[in-house]
């Protein structure tokens, strides 16, 4: 049957979505959700947790002062339009957690995050409803995520987490909505709840890296949805094909085009030299106002006798530098210190020479280029840079770099052959990327971005590497040059396109977020604290006399989470096989099997997808990286023990079924409400006596030791 013959008939769920309860009851959501997140949103009234990261970058982009963060910007973006929007200027710090906000205006920006965290809770009722049709369980849906403690304490933050949880149920919502429009397609609805789950996931993966997680979700429904359409012999090729045009269009390039537009907007906004300019390439810098390489003019080309700065390409390293200070004693040979140092310096210059000591600078100006044999004589101390087979100081199985020799005299240690990335000649200012092989060892000339003890003046430590494969701390660029031979061009010939900026600016992200580790005294966790809600987050106050704010999980929906992922597994285990076998079962039993197969699949997934990649990751992680899974773990929570509910209701009362359902699912609502009484001061704020002692309004509702409350 081609798209023209398709019977006419409205979206799963559009009768119930247009009931006379429907409405009625998502008003009520809506109101409770805003006000459980907007209840004492002021207070404590200084920087909580990671608002000073969050909020200093608001500032940031209302300064246009340019930074760098691993997350991509539309979180950070947002919060500085909300801030600046509602009056705020700027100017406050944010400089570290307790800093009191006096008289700044920062309720602009905890308000738009507890704005888009109020409506998490009513989004779920929505997405239940159209999978499941039942308005009991897209009530239990939403009200597992309006209840819980730390969905509320994170969406009344100047933080990233209700920003990007907003935009994986929005794009979740849509997805399921314009599955409902598949008996219409090409019309209206089914164009607009597209578009809008392609600009949804822009929005998720705007906001931070793991909204990949949602993008691949809604690219595995995608492909079932092709898969099943291909499936169809009734439509002819010419359909099908328009179909997944329309998918590539709106899933794949509209966001692709959005999100490069979110990295076009934050390059325009922050054009002002800041503390992210040492993250870039030199070539980057030169974008930026206020940076020295900005509208500066030097020689484009390398040649003998030119006084150079190299910069080293791997992440916040810093330009190659010596000084008179010598290696101690008992540190490979005791000469002259060669490190990185982070900041601008008459030490970081170079004069880039011949391999022959005899080479003229008043004869024939010769071009430096790729493959040729050089000496780089440091210019302040007129030591050559030098290796020879001693350890490093730190990295043990690398050689130590130093700088030898007298006015320019050493000795055959001091050569090394230059490569420049692609073989291109001549070596260019900023834009070559250039490796050091030393000549006589045959290891290439790195930085280990290690941080050398107070005999190195705490700056990092440069080695010799025996590995010779090409990466960012084996690849430098040349950033400062003189010399009056060579006329000088404007550095902004060289600027990067658009392209090479987001390219470049991933590859930092990437590598800077692989890297990270805690902090000392840091609360870090691990993936599988987090389904049992082993440990929360301090976000505010230690003593009796403090407001004490926890990041912890209402523990009695998580716990009943977990018990249903695994009741979910044995219902639909039993499920399938019952089906399989084709037992003979009553249509609500059926109807119920199937819900659980079909829509709380697309939820288990969901959880899964958003839940498992953390056990790969290498970096530091912290318990709200569970906060986007748990969205899904309560959506299947709700889902599962409505059908539970519903075929113990048919077993033991076979005559009154949904009045045995209705109990249930009363007496479940009344036990989250009593939870959500017990613990809402984890999230409102706890004042006077610590939870241990009597007096204390949390006291013995300390369930596990690891709680920190």
């Amino acid at each position: 049957m081609d798209e023209a013959r398709r019977p006419e008939r409205g979206p799963r769920g559009e009768k119930e979505m247009g009931g006379p309860r429907v409405w009625p009851l998502l008003s009520a959501l809506i109101a409770l959700s805003t006000i459980t997140r907007f209840h004492r949103l002021g207070e404590p009234s200084h920087v909580c947790w990671d608002e000073t990261h969050f909020g200093k970058m608001g500032s940031y982009y209302i300064n246009r002062t340019f930074f760098f963060d691993v997350h991509p910007p539309l979180g950070k973006m947002l919060i500085g339009l909300a801030g600046h929007l509602t009056g705020y200027n700027g100017s406050f710090s944010f400089l570290k957690p307790g800093q009191s906000y006096e008289d700044h205006n920062y309720l602009g920006m905890r308000g738009f995050c507890a704005f888009l965290g109020s409506w998490l809770p009513p989004l779920a009722f929505l997405i239940i409803l159209q999978l499941s049709g039942s308005l009991s369980a897209a009530l239990l849906a939403a009200l597992l995520i309006l209840l819980d403690t730390g969905c509320i304490t994170l969406s009344q933050y100047i933080l990233l987490d209700p920003i990007l949880m907003f935009f994986i149920m929005a794009a979740v919502f849509s997805m399921v909505k314009f599955n409902t429009w598949s008996g219409r397609p090409f019309g209206a609805l089914w164009w607009w709840w597209l578009i809008l789950t392609g600009v949804s996931l822009a929005g998720a993966l705007g906001v931070k890296f793991v909204g990949l997680f949602v993008v691949i979700f809604v690219g595995l429904n995608t492909a079932r949805d092709l898969w099943r359409l291909l499936g169809d012999l009734s439509l002819t090729l010419d359909v099908f094909l328009r179909h997944l045009a329309a998918r590539v269009v709106c899933l794949i390039a509209l966001p692709l085009a959005l999100y490069a537009l979110i990295f076009a907007v934050h390059f325009t906004v922050l054009n002002k030299s800041g503390p992210g300019d040492g993250f870039f390439s030199s070539a980057f810098q030169s974008r930026l106002d206020g940076n020295n390489l900005h509208n500066a003019s030097m020689p484009e080309h390398l040649a003998y006798g030119s006084v150079i700065t190299l910069k080293n390409m791997r992440t916040a390293t810093g330009y190659l530098h010596s000084h008179w200070h010598l290696y101690p004693e008992g540190v490979g040979a005791r000469q002259q210190q060669v490190t990185t140092y982070s900041h601008k310096d008459q030490n970081n210059f170079w004069i880039i020479k011949k391999q022959n000591s005899d080479y003229d600078p008043a004869g024939p100006l010769e071009f430096v280029r790729h493959g040729d044999i050089i000496r780089l004589e440091h210019k302040t101390t007129g030591r050559n840079l030098h290796s020879h087979q001693r350890e490093a100081p730190l990295t043990k199985k690398h050689l130590q770099v130093t700088a030898y020799g007298t006015n320019g005299t050493g000795d055959t240690n001091d050569f090394w052959r230059i490569e420049v990335s692609g073989g291109r000649s001549p070596v260019k200012v900023l834009r070559s990327r250039i490796r050091l092989l030393h000549l006589s060892t045959g290891c290439v000339l790195g930085s280990s971005a290690k941080t050398l003890p107070k005999w190195g003046w705490e700056q990092g430590e440069v080695t010799c590497s025996p590995y010779l494969r090409e990466n960012p701390s084996t690849t430098w660029n040349v950033e400062d040059h003189e010399n009056q031979r060579l006329p000088n061009i404007s550095v902004s010939i060289l600027k990067p396109s658009f392209l090479e900026i987001l390219l470049e600016s991933h590859v930092v992200m990437v590598r800077a977020n692989s890297g990270l580790k805690p902090k000392e005294h840091e609360v870090t966790s691990k993936p599988w604290h987090w389904p049992i809600n082993f440990q929360g987050l301090r976000f505010s106050g230690v003593n009796a006399t403090d407001t004490r704010v926890y990041l912890l999980g209402n523990p009695v929906i998580w716990w009943l989470n977990l018990a249903c992922l695994g009741v979910y597994a044995l219902l639909v285990v039993w499920a399938a096989v019952s089906l399989q076998r084709g037992l003979c079962l009553s249509d609500p039993v059926k109807e119920s099997y199937t819900l659980l197969l079909e829509s709380g699949g697309p939820l288990l997934l969901g959880w899964l997808l958003h839940y498992c990649p953390f056990y790969f990751m290498g970096r530091v992680l912290y318990y709200h990286h569970y906060f986007p899974a748990l969205l899904f773990s309560c959506m299947l929570t709700a889902l599962t023990l409505s059908v539970l509910l519903k075929l113990s209701a048919h077993l033991w009362c076979p005559s009154q079924p949904h009045s045995v359902y209705t109990t249930g699912m009363t007496l479940l609502i009344l036990i989250l409400i009593y939870s959500f009484y017990l613990f809402q001061p984890l999230s409102y704020g706890m004042e006077g006596p610590l939870a241990d002692e009597q007096d204390s309004p949390m006291s013995g509702l300390r369930w596990m030791d690891s709680w920190e409350f």
